[in-house]
C-alpha cells in the first residue's frame, strides 16, 4: 500500500515538472522574438594564409588590415593560417581588402569563398534542418505567428 502511493506520488510529480516544462519551452519558442542588429553592415570575411603565421607577420597584417578604409580594427582573429576580419559593406568588400591587403605586403594566401552548398542554405549551416528540435521550434512558430 506505501510503495504503491510512493510510486503514485513519484508518477505525479514527474509527469507535471516534464509538463511545466513543455509549457514553458513553448511559450519561449512562441513569445521569442528575432534578434534586431543595429549594425546589419558589418560581415565577417576570411583569408587562408598557404604558410604559419608568425607573431611579427600577424602584427604587420593586423597593422596593413586596421589601415584599410572599412575594416573594422576592434575584431581581427589570426590563428591557425587564417585570419578574420570584420567590416563594413556599405565601405568595402571582401575582394577589395583582400586586394588592398595583398598590395600592402607580399603573403601567399587566398580569399575564403564559402561553398555553393553551404551558401544555398536559408539557415545557420551547423543547424540540421531534419532534427526533431529544428521542426518542432518551426511548428510551434507556425502555431502563433
Amino acid at each position: 500500500m506505501k510503495l504503491k502511493k510512493i510510486f503514485r506520488i513519484t508518477a505525479i510529480t514527474i509527469t507535471s515538472v516534464t509538463l511545466l516544462l513543455l509549457v514553458v519551452l513553448v511559450a519561449h519558442i512562441a513569445l521569442a522574438k528575432p534578434v534586431v542588429y543595429d549594425n546589419a553592415t558589418i560581415q565577417v570575411s576570411r583569408i587562408d594564409f598557404k604558410d604559419p603565421i608568425t607573431p611579427e607577420q600577424a602584427t604587420e597584417i593586423t597593422a596593413n588590415l586596421k589601415s584599410i578604409p572599412g575594416v573594422t580594427s576592434d575584431n581581427l582573429i589570426i590563428k591557425n593560417n587564417v585570419v578574420v576580419y570584420f567590416h563594413d559593406n556599405k565601405i568595402t568588400n571582401s575582394k577589395k581588402v583582400f586586394a588592398a591587403l595583398m598590395a600592402k605586403g607580399n603573403y601567399d594566401a587566398t580569399p575564403f569563398t564559402v561553398p555553393a552548398d553551404i551558401a544555398s542554405k536559408q539557415v545557420c549551416p551547423v543547424m540540421n534542418t531534419d532534427s526533431f528540435s529544428y521542426k518542432f521550434s518551426r511548428g510551434i512558430q507556425r502555431i502563433f505567428n
